[in-house]
């Protein structure tokens, strides 16, 4: 499977590890009353779909970076790659 890197360009899956579904970047508040349940869910609730799919990649033998893939889990097929920093930024949860 190729990744296009938004930076590098074309890069190889092996290049990447796969963290898990990109709503990894909407981490819960700490300070909520409910935090703790909150929590449980960001930690070990986990959707499994068919078909279209935002997943976290960190390019491990590259740059480093952090990208959001979607991708279509039955055929394999990348239809946006995005920096997860932009990801975040545009969903003010970053700097």
């Amino acid at each position: 499977m190729i990744i296009n890197h938004p930076i590098l360009g074309p890069r190889d899956s092996q290049e990447f590890t796969y963290l898990g579904d990109a709503s990894l970047i909407d981490r819960p508040d700490w300070q909520a009353e409910d935090a703790a349940d909150q929590f449980h869910d960001y930690l070990y609730l986990r959707d499994n779909p068919a078909g279209e799919h935002r997943e976290l990649w960190f390019h491990e033998q590259g740059d480093r970076s952090w990208l959001v893939v979607t991708r279509n889990t039955v055929t394999h097929e990348i239809l946006t790659v995005e920096l997860a920093r932009d990801v975040a930024r545009a969903r003010g949860r970053s700097k």
